[in-house]
């Protein structure tokens, strides 16, 4: 009886062991698949998102643009901070967090380098 019991124990290990081994394998194909992907989306845009934390997309939603116009941009990110200024009750922590991080003219001055802390159209 002891015996029976033994080989149900030890071929139930294996089998999970398998699965285990098999999911594993799996899981690493597709995540590397998906680091392939991401090398082939750009350099240039992760760059961009690795300075300022967020990507173009991300940031134009935030400031509520749908083309990167420079006046558009540069009056929503004015309104922003004029809303989150601390003297109208706003908050410095939510002002400080801009998608920008520096000021638009600042940043479509230099498209296409790398300024510290903006976003950068790919």
């Amino acid at each position: 009886m002891a015996k029976y019991l033994a080989q149900i124990i030890v071929m139930g290990v294996q089998v999970v062991g398998r699965a285990f081994a098999r999911a594993l394998r799996q899981e690493f194909a597709a995540s590397r698949a998906a680091a392939d992907a991401r090398g082939r989306a750009g350099h240039r845009s992760a760059a961009a998102s690795n300075l300022s934390g967020l990507s173009l997309q991300e940031a134009q939603q935030i400031l509520n643009v749908s083309k990167l116009s420079p006046e558009e941009v540069q009056k929503n990110y004015e309104h922003l901070f004029k809303v989150n200024d601390k003297s109208v009750g706003g908050s410095f922590y939510l002002q400080s967090k801009s998608p920008l991080n520096c000021h638009p003219s600042d940043c479509f001055s230099s498209v296409g380098s790398s300024h510290s802390g903006c976003v950068t159209p790919d």
